[in-house]
């Protein structure tokens, strides 16, 4: 009961600071924007402690933070080979072949009506097919290594990122392209010195996206075949052992790589699209 009654104590205390924090002069301040969020995570698992320890909530049902933060510094071998196969190989190559061939197709598009009108139309009907219906056939495939993974992602992947760039390609006005007209040029030219540009918050938007399915679609895959490494079936084979402790574990690294891609795809953007409105200071 003592942890309990730590955790509310600690729940009220951190509570109360946030709310003067977000309410005080300091509020938009970059210490204080990181530092809110930090302190309501960091309640969390405080108040998760407290609750798990205090009620005798058996480690196979849900085990306590310090049990996983211990598992997480034990097993950094295992979890490190897991990230590589994972992140690496599966995630981020999946990652750059859906993004590149999103790209490329789009500008296609662009340049054809009849594809406009024809792929656009299936790209919603695929992106809307369940990753657990197309993961199992992706891994007949491609075999049961990283590659069936990688070509699980790029499906996930290219069609948000293709929408949204077809999207932003149409963002520029007529008066914009008249003008660019009025001076001669043709069509890459003004794709890549008006359109491009116009279409750098839309693809970036996309690319977000992205980062997100990215990583969920590698770990998914991995359910339905994959060689003795791997987040996906380090989550499954744990649970099956009862190791929920290691499949925690697991949930944290991929919660953190998660957010490291999306974070280094929202600092590229921040430097690349510098002049738009959402980027002002």
């Amino acid at each position: 009961m003592s942890w309990l009654i730590f955790a509310l104590v600690f729940w009220i205390g951190a509570w109360a600071l946030n709310a003067w924090l977000a309410n005080s002069a300091y509020a938009q301040t970059r210490a204080v924007r990181v530092l809110i969020p930090v302190l309501f995570g960091v309640t969390l698992l405080v108040l998760w402690e407290g609750v798990v320890r205090a009620l005798g909530v058996s480690p196979v049902i849900l085990p306590p933070p310090s049990t996983v933060v211990q598992t997480f510094a034990n097993s950094t071998d295992i979890l490190w080979e897991d990230f590589q196969q994972t992140v690496f190989k599966g995630a981020l190559t999946g990652f750059v072949i859906g993004a590149s061939a999103a790209f490329l197709t789009a500008i296609a598009i662009d340049r054809s009506a009849f594809l406009t009108r024809g792929l656009l139309p299936i790209g919603n009907f695929v992106a809307a097919l369940p990753i657990v219906g197309i993961a199992p056939i992706l891994v007949s495939w491609f075999g049961f290594d990283w590659q069936s993974k990688a070509a699980v992602v790029v499906v996930m992947v290219f069609f948000p990122i293709l929408v949204n760039t077809v999207q932003g390609l149409r963002e520029t006005d007529a008066m914009q392209r008249d003008l660019m007209r009025t001076y001669a040029a043709g069509y890459w030219q003004m794709l890549v010195k008006l359109r491009l540009p116009a279409a750098m918050p839309f693809i970036f938007n996309g690319l977000k996206i992205a980062t997100t399915l990215a990583l969920i679609g590698a770990i998914v895959a991995e359910y339905f075949g994959s060689p003795t490494r791997g987040m996906g079936f380090r989550i499954s084979t744990g649970v099956g052992s009862l190791s929920i402790d290691l499949v925690w574990a697991e949930i944290a690294v991929a919660a953190l790589a998660g957010t490291a891609f999306y974070g280094i795809v929202t600092w590229i953007e921040k430097r690349v699209t510098f002049w738009h409105p959402s980027q002002r200071g």
